[in-house]
């Protein structure tokens, strides 16, 4: 298992969510550059990342609801511009999740969750 802190799984979580989420709107019909960018900010903003979380906090297992608070309770001096502060570190907590599950090589269990969300 890889060790990086919640901050590092979620750059590089919030960069494989939004290539998964662009990948599958336009394998769902969506062509229209603006239809594609409303749609993909639905489910990559703050919000929508702590709704995706939400969808699929019952099925994730102790350790990866364990990365999901390393994400959630980090130290950031970023904050979201159009988010509470209390959805941003939820979203930041998914985005770690994201972030663990591809760096560790499980691709099938993220592209069960992340296809869930969708």
């Amino acid at each position: 298992m890889l060790q990086h802190n919640g901050l590092t799984l979620a750059y590089i979580g919030d960069a494989v969510y939004e290539t998964f989420v662009r990948q599958k709107m336009i394998e769902q019909g969506h062509y229209h550059v603006d239809v594609l960018h409303q749609n993909v900010i639905k489910l990559t903003s703050a919000e929508g990342q702590a709704k995706a979380l939400n969808q699929i906090k019952p099925m994730l297992s102790e350790t990866e609801l364990s990365i999901v608070k390393r994400g959630r309770n980090s130290d950031s001096t970023r904050r979201a511009k159009n988010a509470s502060l209390q959805t941003y570190k939820w979203a930041t907590g998914f985005e770690a999740l994201v972030g663990y599950l591809y760096l560790n090589d499980e691709k099938e269990r993220l592209n069960d969750l992340l296809t869930k969300i969708i």
